[in-house]
């Protein structure tokens, strides 16, 4: 799936919808209606890291994608971290189904068990464990740590299928997206001949960025002589019209949400602009971009 982050594919999995359809586009997002560069998973702004509820800005409008939940004719569960469960974006999509929380490993395992075992009728069980992605982003997916918490996840899931047995379930496990690792000299960093020429902060992931400009041609083209082989640079729609972002009915705000030139990194180089307010840290571990390291993900089907 492209994007390949978590805000694009989490959300087709809670919703059935391609990121043409539901509009999220990236870890950063610009809703208009909000007049806001945010965040849609913490649902916070951009720099200054302010909740969009205080600003009036709801969740059912950010996120108008029906969950699936409601509809199914089974019982749904999902298992989420504690920290993460009662957010704005889980209680919308998560609409409809029963909500578990864990902060261990060890209690992620306990609760996908006793959501199970919970009662003898048919049940959906959607669980959700973001430690690899922290680590990788922070120490890089080839990183021993990373290794470390790769070993963890494959013991907790060989534990799961032990406890599982014998309740006819059907375990799958994947991912949301891959990773690629970025030097340190290979983040690049907006010129201020480009940065001056934004109507925005950059949207999209340091893979693939959202340029909202006022003058399109003339960043592209200043943008192609910075970058030259380092990305692909090209007009928003061109994404939209080769399906990139996949089928459907577009969201009704879809153009806001891709600004008007992406530029679509190459290699493992990434881009990024600062804003007051944010730690200036560099993620290792990178995402969101089309390689096939950052698109191709397990698929892995066990019958308990």
């Amino acid at each position: 799936m492209f994007p390949s982050t978590t805000a694009s594919a989490i959300t087709t999995s809670y919703t059935g919808c391609t990121p043409l359809e539901h509009g999220l586009t990236g870890w950063f997002t610009y809703f208009g209606e909000a007049g806001y560069v945010a965040a849609p998973l913490p649902f916070r702004t951009r720099g200054d890291m302010l909740p969009l509820s205080h600003k009036g800005f709801i969740a059912e409008r950010a996120f108008p994608a029906e969950p699936i939940f409601p509809a199914m004719k089974t019982r749904a569960i999902v298992v989420s971290h504690v920290d993460i469960i009662d957010s704005e974006y889980n209680l919308r999509h998560c609409r409809g189904a029963e909500r578990r929380a864990y902060d261990t490993l060890e209690r992620f395992v306990d609760e996908i068990e006793a959501a199970v075992k919970s009662g003898s009728e048919r049940k959906f069980v959607y669980a959700y464990w973001p430690q690899y992605d922290a680590t990788s982003h922070r120490y890089g997916s080839e990183s021993n740590e990373a290794a470390l918490q790769f070993a963890r996840i494959d013991e907790a899931f060989g534990d799961l299928l032990r406890r599982l047995a014998g309740t006819d379930s059907i375990v799958i496990a994947t991912a949301d997206h891959g990773f690629i690792d970025v030097p340190s000299e290979r983040s690049l960093e907006l010129p201020p001949q480009l940065a001056s020429m934004l109507r925005l902060p950059l949207c999209g992931e340091r893979r693939v960025v959202y340029c909202h400009v006022h003058d399109r041609d003339g960043f592209a083209k200043r943008a192609k002589d910075w970058l030259r082989e380092r990305a692909q640079v090209m007009p928003s729609t061109q994404l939209v019209e080769e399906g990139w972002f996949g089928p459907g009915q577009p969201h009704p705000r879809f153009a806001e949400r891709v600004g008007d030139v992406a530029l679509v990194m190459n290699d493992d180089y990434t881009v990024k602009d600062w804003l007051a307010g944010e730690p200036r840290h560099l993620h290792i571990g990178n995402h969101g971009g089309a390689s096939a390291d950052e698109m191709m993900i397990p698929l892995i089907v066990e019958n308990a």
